[in-house]
């Protein structure tokens, strides 16, 4: 009965954010756009600087890609990247000789964070879809992991931080960031019902 609801929870959550990647003006059960990447601290000329595909359907929970220290050089995961805007920052702050792989669940947020890179010209990125508990890496093949809010999404909690422990290099680091509800939901409201 809960892999039942761990896969009802799974695809109500991939159906609304596939949603926001293919109409983001519409109505999200959860913020969406610029305005909000905006109010999380993504300075607007930065933005400005970015494809606007890539923060029009920006869907996170923090400005992770900014206070990371991303080193020269760097191999970044952005696990839950999305739209791909925080791994556009974390490509640019890497530089060249760095690289940036990007992992999501959502075939249209990928093509967006595809269509963003290619727009930027921004060559050190790559976009691949799996599931973020089954991450398709070498073992200690990343310096630095970025999580923009995806563990409460992810009823496999467990296996996610397994395998960020597995794919981080020893004395590598991972930064995440996630909204924590200060009291409980209502006793009727299941997990799957906030994407329903």
């Amino acid at each position: 009965m809960q892999a039942a609801a761990d896969n009802d929870l799974r695809d109500k959550v991939r159906a609304a954010y596939s949603s926001a990647a293919v109409k983001p003006e519409d109505k999200h059960p959860f913020p969406v756009g610029r305005a909000f990447a905006e109010s999380l601290g993504y300075p607007a000329a930065l933005l400005d600087a970015l494809p606007s595909i890539s923060a029009e359907a920006f869907a996170g929970v923090s400005n992770v890609s900014l206070f990371a220290e991303i080193p020269e050089g760097a191999t970044v995961l952005d696990l839950g990247c999305g739209a791909g805007l925080d791994s556009l920052i974390a490509a640019r702050r890497a530089a060249p000789s760095g690289k940036v792989i990007g992992i999501d669940f959502s075939a249209p947020m990928l093509d967006r964070a595809r269509q963003a890179a290619k727009e930027a010209a921004v060559h050190n990125v790559s976009f691949e879809r799996a599931a973020a508990e089954h991450l398709p890496l070498n073992d200690a093949s990343i310096d630095v992991g970025l999580v923009n809010g995806i563990f409460n999404l992810n009823p496999a909690r467990t296996a996610i931080f397994r395998e960020l422990g597995r794919v981080v290099r020893p004395g590598g680091v991972v930064y995440a960031a996630e909204l924590v509800l200060a009291g409980a939901p209502p006793a009727h409201q299941g997990d799957a019902d906030w994407f329903a």
